[in-house]
């Protein structure tokens, strides 16, 4: 489903589009391949910047409750089987108690992680159920708020959000030019020999 699609469902079914947002953000959670801020970009467009950012908030935190569930129950024996060759790996999952609540509490702080990373790793992890929910809480509450800011400043095209876009666009061409720098570097190693 694009993205234009779901802004249309949820155009045209704008009596239940707060319902389908969630939900569509519990999807986006438990996938954990597709950024959650593309749905909360349509939904500061659909409902305003404050209805945006409540409806994003309020889906990604039913959407981490959800999938860290699902991946505790149908995943993590089979995880921590293999996880065992990993030396950081096994660090990360053997926090408990008080560096488990502040583990994933700092890793929600840093807004370029994957959510769904940081619930998978908690969820294999030993974190309880009741310190992964208020440190997912407390630490997307700044990040998602910063992100529905950044989408509005983007949507509305402000000096910020040409910044913003700038930026991504720089990031985007380093990018780029380092992948095609390292083919070409492999393509010419490789042609020596």
């Amino acid at each position: 489903m694009t993205l234009s699609a779901i802004e249309h469902l949820l155009n045209t079914y704008k009596d239940y589009a707060v319902v389908l947002s969630i939900l569509i953000n519990v999807l986006i959670s438990i996938i954990g391949i597709i950024p959650a801020w593309l749905l909360t970009a349509i939904n500061i467009k659909l409902f305003g910047f404050t209805g945006g950012f409540l409806v994003s908030f309020v889906g990604e935190i039913i959407g981490t409750i959800v999938s860290f569930l699902l991946y505790r129950k149908g995943l993590q024996k089979r995880f921590i089987s293999n996880a065992s060759k990993f030396k950081l790996l096994k660090r990360l999952l053997s926090l408990e108690g008080k560096e488990a609540f502040y583990g994933v509490l700092f890793l929600r702080l840093i807004p370029f992680i994957p959510s769904s990373l940081i619930t998978l790793f908690a969820a294999f992890g030993k974190v309880t159920w009741s310190s992964f929910i208020l440190a997912s809480l407390i630490g997307k509450f700044p990040v998602i708020l910063f992100e529905s800011y950044s989408v509005n400043q983007v949507l509305e095209f402000t000096l910020f959000g040409k910044i913003i876009l700038g930026l991504l666009l720089i990031v985007l061409l380093v990018y780029i030019s380092r992948k095609r720098f390292t083919v070409f570097v492999k393509n010419k190693v490789l042609g020596k020999y």
